[in-house]
């Protein structure tokens, strides 16, 4: 038995039998309003406009195009050391490799904080994304890997396939495992704590890049 395990069953036996299961009302609207959940088009355009408002830039290509969209977008953000997190596809990042003063890295043992800050980007897939609100989850997976390599570096180019984008937030829990760590993202990272200014780049990227391939 673990520590999770034995913690598990202490407050089991603190809290006793559980109580009669609780019937939780399931009315609500479980899709975004005026968007038909079956109109693919209508889906991914609310999507891409709900990112570009909130600052994110947006580029779509086919799954084939997706290596040399994200070289052109590594060398726009003129990124030298770029990070890729365990089991993302080599090929994605490729043609940006192949250059001498470019350098992959790899989250595989975890980087240390200072080597985090040496990154200038990353490159993740997602678990999920939602028209509504211009969100992408990540939750660890292949491809996505932990939450600091997202947040540290300057700039976060997302792969998002189509299919992944779903029109409101009822549709995307129950295809989320619980037990991962989620982290969503809902544009560049951007606060207007001090003195109601806009700033970008305080608590995450200042740059938010989703490939939306289809």
């Amino acid at each position: 038995m673990n520590a999770r395990e034995t913690i598990l069953r202490r407050v089991r036996e603190a809290i006793g039998e559980p109580a009669e299961a609780v019937t939780v009302p399931r009315d609500y609207l479980r899709t975004a309003p005026g968007v038909d959940p079956d109109d693919r088009g209508a889906i991914l355009e609310l999507f891409e406009q709900r990112l570009e408002r909130y600052g994110a830039q947006v580029h779509r290509t086919t799954l084939a195009g997706v290596a040399a969209t994200v070289d052109r977008e590594l060398r726009n953000a003129s990124a030298r050391v770029v990070l890729t997190p365990p089991g993302l596809p080599d090929i994605w990042t490729a043609l940006w490799a192949d250059r001498s003063e470019h350098r992959v890295v790899t989250d595989d043992p975890p980087l240390t904080t200072r080597e985090l800050d040496e990154v200038d980007a990353v490159v993740t897939t997602c678990a999920a994304a939602i028209a509504q609100s211009g969100t992408i989850v990540l939750d660890g997976d292949a491809g996505q890997g932990r939450r600091a390599p997202t947040l540290v570096p300057d700039c976060h180019v997302c792969v998002v396939h189509a299919e992944q984008v779903k029109t409101a937030l009822p549709e995307v829990v129950p295809r989320l495992d619980p037990r991962r760590p989620t982290t969503w993202i809902s544009g560049p990272s951007a606060t207007v704590d001090i003195e109601m200014t806009r700033v970008q780049g305080v608590h995450g990227p200042r740059r938010l890049i989703v490939i939306l391939v289809e």
